[in-house]
C-alpha cells in the first residue's frame, strides 16, 4: 500500500510540476521536491559542504559550476565526469577541456560521503552536482533557483564524447552553437551560459593563441584590446607558463554579475570563445549587449537556461544507478 502511494505522489508531482521535460527525460521526469521524503536534509547538506569549500577557495564554486557543463555536455547530466578509470571504463578526465583544469572531485566525495550517512543509497551523483553548481553560483553573489531533480549516475563514461562535445575555447562561434545545439540549446542559451565566465580562472595555454598567433599568420588578435593583451602577455608568454592562471572576468572575479559583458564590450573578454560573442554573430551580440545594461535580466536568462542545461538527457526511473561512491560504478 505505501508503495502505491508512493507511486501515486510521483505521479501527482509529475503532473504538476512545472520542469518536466518530458521530452527530453524517457521514463520520468525531474522534480524540486524529488527527495523532500526521502532525504530531506539533502540540499541542506551539500550547501553546508558547497559553502565550507567554497569560504576556503573562492575559485572552487567556479569549478564546481563547470563541472556540470562538461558532465551535461556528455551523455547529459548523468555524473559520467565524476567516474574514474577503472576495469572498461576511461575516465573523462583524461579529456583535453578535462586534463589538469576540472577540479573539485574531493568536495564532491565530502557531499556524497555525508549524504550517504544521512541517508544511505538515496540521492545521486548527477543530483548532487547540479544542487552543487547552484550553491556555488549563489555563494557568488548570483541568482538562486529551484533544482530538478530525480537523476540516477551513468554505468559508464565517454571520452570521446567528453573530446568531441565540449565547445573549445579556440572553436569558432558556428562550432560553438552547432555544440550547444546539439544538446538542444540555443543562441540564447549559449550567451547566458557563457556569462558563467564571471567567476574562475584559464589557463595560459586556452588563450595563448590570441597573444601571437591568432590565424596561423604570426599576428595577435586584434580584437583583444591591446593594452589588455600586453599585461597579459607579461604572464602568458609564447612558450612555457602552460598552467599560468588568469581571471576570466578581471574586474570582479569572484562575483557572479554581468562584468563578464561589459568587459566583452570593451574587448576585454580573455577567452576567444568570450569575445567571438561580439565580433562573429549578431545575434549573440545583441544579447551581450542586453546583459551588459541589465543585470537582473541576465540573472533571469542564467536561471532558464541552467535548469534546460540540466534537464539534458538525464536517466531516470529503471535507467542508470545511485552510485554509493561517485568515482565508480556500484559492483
Amino acid at each position: 500500500m505505501s508503495q502505491f502511494k508512493s507511486f501515486l505522489l510521483v505521479l501527482f508531482l509529475c503532473a504538476f510540476a512545472p520542469l518536466c521535460f518530458s521530452s527530453r527525460t524517457k521514463g520520468g521526469c525531474l522534480y524540486p521536491q524529488y527527495y523532500d521524503h526521502s532525504c530531506p536534509k539533502a540540499q541542506e547538506i551539500v550547501k553546508s559542504v558547497v559553502a565550507k569549500a567554497v569560504a576556503r577557495e573562492a575559485r572552487m564554486a567556479a569549478s564546481l559550476l563547470r563541472l556540470l557543463f562538461h558532465d551535461c555536455f556528455v551523455q547529459g547530466c548523468d555524473a559520467s565526469l565524476l567516474l574514474d578509470s577503472s576495469g572498461s571504463i576511461v575516465s573523462e578526465k583524461r579529456s583535453n577541456p578535462n586534463r589538469n583544469s576540472a577540479r573539485g572531485f574531493e568536495v564532491l566525495d565530502e557531499i556524497k560521503s555525508a549524504l550517504e550517512k544521512e541517508c544511505p543509497h538515496t540521492v545521486s551523483c548527477a543530483d548532487l552536482l547540479a544542487i552543487a553548481a547552484r550553491d556555488s553560483t549563489v555563494l557568488s553573489g548570483g541568482p538562486s533557483w529551484e533544482v530538478p531533480l530525480g537523476r540516477k549516475d551513468s554505468r559508464g563514461a565517454s571520452l570521446s564524447g567528453s573530446n568531441n562535445n565540449i565547445p573549445a575555447p579556440n572553436n569558432t562561434f558556428q562550432t560553438i552553437l552547432t555544440k550547444f545545439k546539439r544538446q538542444g540549446l540555443n543562441v540564447v542559451d549559449l550567451v547566458a551560459l557563457s556569462g558563467s565566465h564571471t567567476i574562475g580562472n584559464s589557463r595560459c595555454t586556452s588563450f595563448r593563441q590570441r597573444l601571437y598567433n591568432q590565424s596561423g599568420n604570426g599576428q595577435p588578435d586584434y580584437s583583444l584590446d591591446q593594452s589588455y593583451a600586453a599585461k597579459l602577455r607579461t604572464r602568458c608568454p609564447r612558450s612555457g607558463g602552460d598552467q599560468n592562471l588568469f581571471f576570466l572576468d578581471f574586474v570582479s572575479p569572484t562575483k557572479f554579475d554581468n562584468s563578464y559583458f561589459k568587459n566583452i564590450l570593451a574587448s576585454k573578454g580573455l577567452l576567444n570563445s568570450d569575445q567571438v560573442l561580439l565580433t562573429k554573430s549578431e545575434a549573440s551580440m545583441e544579447l551581450v549587449k542586453k546583459y551588459a545594461e541589465n543585470n537582473d535580466i541576465f540573472f533571469q536568462q542564467f536561471v532558464k537556461s541552467i535548469i534546460k542545461m540540466g534537464n539534458i538527457s538525464p536517466l531516470t526511473g529503471s535507467r542508470g544507478e545511485i552510485r554509493k561512491n561517485c568515482r565508480k560504478i556500484n559492483s
